[in-house]
This record gives structure tokens, sequence and C-alpha cells, in this order.
């Protein structure tokens, strides 16, 4: 179980920058059997939001932002032993960060919680170019595409990505999330059809289920 005393201690730890204190909490965690999702949702996605927080109040620097998000992302890979021991895959999912956005720990969360339930998933990254994403995606002709925005101003460039999508491939399923959506992206959402807006891993579980 991950009590608040164990998160405060992580997030102190998250933006000190002490990497190896932040590991063995997520270590002890797994040797705990705590859910991959508790630790997603729980501690990784909350305390990113909490850093996030902190520096839109000047309480940390953008360095000390950026270093949360780097240590995040490298303890991402303490999990991939309980990713990559399921059955064989027989669904794909091509994850992608939308043009310019830079913010790329949001998707390879997503991607991640893809391989939990079963699902091969193919993470692209932050700023993956339109024409690539597409050349890609009619490669590997996955079940699901799924897009990631962090940044409210790049909705227009992601609405542009997302009808590109569609024209080339209209049968294959398209969700979106990310943080701009929280901020008022989700209205761009009502002048396209066809398309899943996922808040959160809640609701991506349930797409998942019966993808």
């Amino acid at each position: 179980m991950l009590t608040e005393t164990m998160y405060q201690d992580y997030l102190a730890c998250l933006i000190k920058g002490d990497r190896t204190r932040c590991a063995e909490t997520v270590t002890s965690l797994l040797d705990r059997r705590v859910e991959i999702k508790t630790l997603y949702l729980e501690l990784f996605q909350k305390s990113l939001y909490d850093v996030g927080l902190m520096w839109e109040a000047n309480k940390i620097s953008v360095a000390r932002e950026h270093l949360a998000t780097a240590i995040t992302e490298s303890l991402l890979s303490l999990i991939y032993p309980e990713l990559f021991a399921k059955e064989e895959k027989t669904r794909s999912v091509v994850i992608s960060c939308a043009v310019n956005e830079f913010h790329q720990v949001g998707g390879k969360i997503v991607a991640d919680f893809c391989e939990i339930h079963g699902w091969d998933a193919y993470f692209l990254g932050a700023n993956t170019p339109m024409e690539q994403l597409l050349g890609f995606i009619d490669e590997v002709r996955p079940d699901l595409i799924g897009l990631s925005l962090s940044v409210y101003f790049n909705l227009p460039r992601l609405k542009k990505e997302i009808r590109a999508i569609q024209s080339n491939f209209s049968r294959t399923d398209l969700m979106v999330g990310g943080q701009a959506f929280a901020l008022g992206g989700e209205k761009m959402l009502s002048s396209v059809a066809n398309i899943n807006y996922v808040p959160g891993l809640d609701e991506l579980e349930g797409i998942l289920a019966h993808g």
C-alpha cells in the first residue's frame, strides 16, 4: 500500500533530485506487490502533477521540474520486467506525442499501461513529424492510435494531425489525452468526429478491455 507519508517522502526526493531514494521507493513497492496501476496513478502521475503545480506557482525552478521529469522517466524502466512478462500479444497500438510536443512521460505511461493490458505498444516519443507518424502507422497497421498533448497552444497542430490520420486510416480507432485537455482543449474535440478522449488511466483501461 502506498501511504501518504511514503508519497510525500518520494516527492521530496524527486524534487531534490535524489534518484537513488526514488528508485528504492519504487522497488520497495514492487516487492510488496503493489498494483502497477497504483504506481502509475498514485506515484508517477500524481507527483508529476504536483511538480508541475509547484513550477507554475514559482516554488521550484524549471530546472527542478525537468529533473523530476527525467528521473520519473528513468524509473519507469523498473516496471519493465512486469510489462514484458505477459503472454503473447495479439493487438497493437501506436502512441505518439503530437507535433511540437516535447513532454513525453505521459505518453510513455500510456504505452506501458497498454502493455500491461496485453497490447503490443509502439511508443514513438516526443515531437514525431506527422509524415513519419503516418508512414509508421501504414507500416505496422495497429488496432489503435493514441496522441498525447500537454501544451494547450499546440492544439491546432494536433487537430491537423488528427484529420490527417483519419483521412488515411479511417477504420482505425483514435484516442487522445494529456494535460492540454484539462486546460480547455476538450472543447476542440467537439469539431472532430470519431475520436476517443481519454482523461485518465481508468478510462483507458475501459477502452483497452473492449478494444
